[in-house]
């Protein structure tokens, strides 16, 4: 497959058109391997290996990746309310706490037991490939066990095969297992399948 191919498919995924799209490979420590400037090679001309990576550079300046406002979410305007505004309004989470507090103080009292969930990890074991609802993300299952640092239960680590995680394994100081960044995420075990999910080919095809 020739660079402009790549370019072509990689188009129908995030958008950038093939005559605004900079490509550079970057090896598994994110080292820059080389810049794909020619677009009539073939993409093995630039020696990838398994776990490279392909960085996509959107070279439009009226595109929407312009200035970082796909990253950088100061730059959007946030919608803000004073407290007291907030408490005047009805219908709101707060009024439906306080609604339910007086009803019943007891309500809101933590019930969740420290083997909550434990029965439902019976068939999920570190190394499974495994399938995350929502989203149907895979990954592969990397912790089973409690984390008394985010709530009480059982939880499964997943490193998932992209990076639609929130952390490396470490959850508020605590480190869980390793993987890399935003990789990582730790759900309850009933939203992970485990089973036959091999690792998506990126370059599939399948509608956009």
């Amino acid at each position: 497959m020739s660079v402009e191919s790549v370019k072509d498919k990689l188009w129908r995924k995030c958008g950038t058109s093939v005559n605004s799209m900079s490509l550079e490979l970057y090896d598994d420590t994110n080292t820059k391997v080389a810049a794909l400037t020619d677009n009539s090679r073939p993409l093995g001309f630039y020696s990838p290996l398994q776990g490279y990576r392909l960085h996509v550079i959107d070279l439009d300046p009226s595109s929407v990746t312009s200035g970082g406002w796909l990253e950088d979410t100061s730059l959007v305007e946030k919608y803000t309310i004073s407290e007291e505004e907030y408490s005047k309004r009805d219908g709101t989470f707060r009024k439906f706490k306080e609604k339910v507090l007086s009803q019943n103080p007891s309500a809101v009292e933590n019930k969740l037991s420290n083997n909550y969930m434990e029965d439902l990890c019976s068939n999920i074991t570190v190394g499974d490939r495994c399938e995350v609802d929502p989203g149907a993300k895979r990954g592969v299952v990397k912790y089973v066990g409690q984390a008394e640092s985010i709530a009480p239960g059982f939880w499964v680590g997943i490193q998932y095969d992209e990076p639609l995680g929130k952390h490396n394994g470490i959850v508020k100081g605590v480190r869980y297992f390793e993987c890399p960044p935003l990789h990582g995420a730790m759900v309850r075990p009933d939203k992970v399948k485990v089973g036959d999910y091999p690792e998506r080919d990126p370059f599939e095809e399948d509608e956009i």
